[in-house]
C-alpha cells in the first residue's frame, strides 16, 4: 500500500537515547531541557531569532489571534487546511475570504484591499503546499490600512524567501510539526514572532502564567511536551538526507508531468522551497476522480488537498466570490510523497495517472 506521505521514523534507539536525558530527570512536560534544546537547534538551523515550540500546529493560530488581540473580519484564503479558518472563528472573529492565485495557490494579494473594511483587524494568510504568498505586497497593504499579518507556514519548514526564513515574515507565523510533516515532532508546532510580541506570544501559551503564582492575563496550555521535543531532535540530524529524498521524487514527477495536461504548483520567484507536497490539478473533477479511483484500485492512496475550499465550510454562513478557489479546490490530487519511496513505485504512480488522464 502507497500512501500519500509516510512518517520519517529517525533510528528508535536514538529517540531513546535522547529521552533518556528528561527520563533520569523525571520532567516530562513544563520546558524540561529537551524542549529548549530543541528550541535552540531550530532557531539556528532555521536562523530565526525566537521561536516558541508548542503542542500542535493549530494551537499557534489561535494564540496569534488572541495575542494581537484580534477582533472583528480577517481576510484569509478559502484554499488552505481547516484549521486556518477555524482559528479564525473559534476566537470569535470573522473570516472574509479572498481568492487565490491561479498558478502560486496563495492569497491574490491584489484582490485583498478591496475586501478591507472598517472591521478589518488583520490578515491571515497560508504559504500554501510551502510556496511563499506575496510578503512584500501582504506587507505594504497592512501598513497602509493599520493591519496585523498573521502567516499560517505550517507546511514551510527550512522554507526560504529571499535568503531569510520565510517565519521571519509577518508580525506572527506558525508552523506545524505533525507526524505527516517534513520535520516532525509526533505531535507539534512553532510560534515565530516579531521581537515585541514574544513576551506576550510565550505568556498566551503557558496559560498566562507571570511567574508561578502571578498571571499575566487569559492563556492556555499549548506547551511542547519532552516526549515531542525528543523525537524533534531525533529527526532535525536528518533533514538534509529527507530534503533530499524528496526533491529526488518530486524530478521524477515534474519529468513524467511537464507534458501533460496537469497543472503543477509554480514555486514564487525567490523562494527556495522544501518539496512539502506534490499537488497536480487536473482539468476536470471527474478526470481527477477517476484517476483517483484507479490509483486506490491499485493499493495507491493520494489525497485531495485542500478540498473542500473553505468558504463552504458549514459554519461559513455569508456567501464569498472566490471562483479560482472554486473551480481548482475539486481538482487538485496530492500525490505520494515521503522518504522510502521507491522509484519504481514512482514509475507506476505516473504512469497509472498519464495512461488515464
Amino acid at each position: 500500500m502507497i500512501n500519500v506521505t509516510k512518517t520519517f521514523l529517525p533510528p528508535q534507539e536514538e529517540y531513546q537515547d535522547i529521552l533518556k536525558k528528561a527520563w533520569d530527570k523525571a520532567w516530562m512536560t513544563n520546558r524540561g531541557i529537551l524542549v529548549k534544546e530543541l528550541e535552540d537547534k531550530l532557531m539556528t538551523y532555521l536562523e530565526v531569532p525566537n521561536i516558541i515550540a508548542t503542542t500542535n500546529g493549530t494551537l499557534p493560530l489561535q494564540i496569534a489571534i488572541k495575542a494581537l488581540q484580534l477582533t472583528g473580519e480577517i481576510i484569509t484564503t478559502p484554499f488552505s487546511y481547516v484549521a486556518t479558518t477555524s482559528s479564525i472563528v473559534w476566537e470569535g472573529c470573522k473570516p472574509v475570504f479572498v481568492d487565490i492565485h491561479s498558478e502560486y495557490l496563495t492569497i491574490d494579494e491584489s484582490k485583498i484591499e478591496s475586501a478591507i473594511t472598517a472591521n478589518t483587524s488583520a490578515i491571515l494568510a497560508t504559504h500554501v503546499y510551502g510556496n511563499s504568498c506575496h510578503v512584500e505586497a501582504i506587507e505594504t497593504i497592512a501598513k497602509r490600512n493599520n493591519l496585523k499579518v498573521i502567516y499560517d507556514a505550517a507546511h514551510c519548514f527550512g522554507v526560504t524567501y529571499k535568503g531569510q526564513s520565510i517565519f521571519n515574515y509577518g508580525d506572527v507565523s506558525t508552523c506545524s510539526f505533525h507526524a505527516t510533516k517534513l520535520f516532525h515532532t509526533g505531535e507539534g508546532g512553532a510560534l515565530f514572532c516579531k521581537p515585541h510580541l514574544f513576551p506576550s506570544l510565550y505568556s498566551h501559551h503557558n496559560f498566562g502564567h507571570n511567574g508561578p503564582e502571578a498571571f499575566h492575563g487569559l492563556g492556555a496550555n499549548a506547551k511542547m511536551s519532552e516526549l515531542q521535543a525528543a523525537m524533534g531532535l531525533a529527526v532535525l540530524p536528518y533533514m538534509q538526507s529527507i530534503i533530499k529524498e524528496r526533491k529526488a521524487i518530486v524530478e521524477m514527477y515534474n519529468s513524467a508531468f511537464e507534458s501533460t495536461s496537469l497543472q503543477l504548483l509554480k514555486l514564487r520567484e525567490n523562494t527556495n522551497w522544501n518539496y512539502s507536497y506534490y499537488p497536480v490539478i487536473f482539468e476536470t473533477e471527474n478526470q481527477m476522480l477517476r484517476v483517483k479511483q484507479i490509483l486506490e484500485n491499485n493499493a495507491i492512496f493520494p489525497r485531495r488537498y485542500f478540498y473542500p475550499t473553505l468558504n463552504h465550510l458549514p459554519y461559513i454562513t455569508n456567501e464569498f466570490s472566490v471562483p479560482i478557489s472554486d473551480k481548482i479546490a475539486p481538482c487538485v490530487l496530492c500525490m505520494p510523497l515521503y522518504v522510502g519511496l521507491k522509484k519504481e513505485e514512482v514509475k507506476f504512480i505516473v504512469q497509472i495517472v498519464i495512461d488515464n488522464l
